[in-house]
């Protein structure tokens, strides 16, 4: 997997057994921070990537402007990729190690933009989002397969590539 763009792009990570992960296509992160930059911009923010799988999503902020990336994934194999790869950039991601519902709800940092992709059909999708809110200053993206109920979250966009759609929230309690 390359990095798109930013100050690493081009450079290679090594992907995570597709067994355990199902990395986002590179064409997919490409559009995510495309939309991002639209949106918001990069420079001082910070970015979270819960169920961080590949990790790619947190180096792909900081590659792109990011001041700082946090990326959360508990699969012990997929933490060893993740932390070989991270070695290799600097500035680097905080990785943290754990279930990311219980790692967020502990979390006393705020995060400009939130990334969540959890396992498709978990089941786990507005039990996600709601454990964000509080931390969410800004936007959150959801990556889904399924019909999903995002309760006070406004919708800023929506895109579908393949099977899952990428959905832009805004997060209205700290934005009014």
């Amino acid at each position: 997997m390359n990095i798109t763009a930013g100050i690493f792009k081009g450079q290679k990570i090594a992907a995570p057994d597709e067994k355990i992960t199902r990395p986002t296509l590179s064409k997919v992160r490409m559009a995510v921070f495309n939309t991002l930059q639209s949106l918001t911009d990069f420079n001082g923010k910070s970015f979270l990537d819960m169920f961080s799988g590949s990790g790619i999503m947190a180096l792909e902020a900081l590659s792109r402007g990011f001041e700082t990336a946090v990326a959360i994934e508990k699969h012990p194999k997929v933490i060893s990729v993740i932390k070989n790869n991270y070695k290799k950039f600097n500035p680097s991601p905080e990785l943290m190690h754990g279930d990311s519902l219980n790692i967020v709800q502990k979390l006393d940092k705020k995060f400009d933009v939130i990334y969540i992709d959890p396992p498709y059909y978990s089941g786990i999708y507005e039990q996600s989002l709601d454990a964000v809110k509080n931390i969410a200053h800004n936007i959150i993206i959801l990556e889904h397969v399924t019909e999903v109920d995002f309760g006070d979250l406004e919708i800023l966009k929506q895109k579908k590539y393949g099977d899952k759609y990428i959905t832009f929230l805004l997060n209205i309690k700290y934005c009014k």
